[in-house]
């Protein structure tokens, strides 16, 4: 049994490596979105309401004038169906929530679905611990992405200081801490990236998202153990890692 001040102080201890890496991404964000013209009015409106740093990243990649609404609506369905799966998985998990759902729903992201999910193999759960992550993901994110907009000038070439490597970093560390072997986790990480590899080779747009999310779902349901059917939820989980 835990008190919500422990869950406050093990969210807050949670997060702070994500946040750190999900902050050179914004401050990136906000400098590319400078460079379309975009104020960092617009900025936080886009990162309030959207909140989703790989389907910003592109629209602001695609955006132009007049704006493609049509291309970036469907860029955005496709890179955030993923969350979909992230939702099936944790929507057990969160139950207790009550009609705070809602607002984790909203609040879901990759940084804190991974650190839940991490959390509920070992304890449940709370409703203190989901939201000290998630909300502190979403406050460092709406104000380092004003700020990339802002001193956006000094943020050139992001890679000459290592800050395009950030993110990709946080994710590779937040997958190892899922890693159950070669045996189980291998086929699935395999899968994965076989299919998203081969379909961004073949097929333009973000399909490649869903085609590696796909066949690692598959990948985990097949190489699941027989004697435990109970564990095909958590390998579905397991497979969008």
């Amino acid at each position: 049994m835990t008190t919500p001040f422990a869950d406050f102080r093990a969210g807050l201890i949670a997060v702070f490596p994500t946040v750190a890496a999900a902050v050179p991404f914004a401050l990136i964000l906000g400098q590319q979105a400078t460079e379309k013209g975009l104020t960092p009015a617009e900025m936080l409106a886009m990162s309030s309401i959207v909140f989703a740093g790989s389907s910003q990243l592109i629209a602001v990649g695609l955006w132009s004038t007049p704006t493609p609404v049509a291309a970036l609506a469907l860029m955005a369905l496709l890179v955030n169906l993923r969350h979909t799966l992230m939702g099936a998985s944790l929507s057990g998990k969160i139950a207790h929530f009550g009609r705070w759902r809602y607002l984790a729903a909203f609040l879901l992201t990759d940084e804190s679905w991974a650190l839940s999910e991490r959390r509920a193999v070992d304890r449940p759960i709370s409703r203190t611990f989901y939201f000290t992550v998630a909300l502190t993901m979403f406050v460092f994110w709406q104000v380092a992405s004003v700020l990339g907009t802002v001193f956006g000038a000094y943020l050139k070439h992001p890679e000459a200081f290592g800050l395009d490597f950030a993110f990709p970093a946080i994710f590779i560390a937040l997958a190892l801490g899922f890693w159950k072997g070669a045996r189980r986790t291998g086929p699935v990480l395999v899968a994965s990236a076989v299919a998203a590899v081969a379909v961004h080779a073949t097929v333009p747009g973000a399909w490649y998202v869903i085609a590696g999310a796909l066949a690692g779902i598959a990948a985990a349901v097949i190489t699941a153990p027989r004697e435990a059917p109970a564990e095909t939820l958590d390998s579905l989980g397991e497979a969008t890692r």
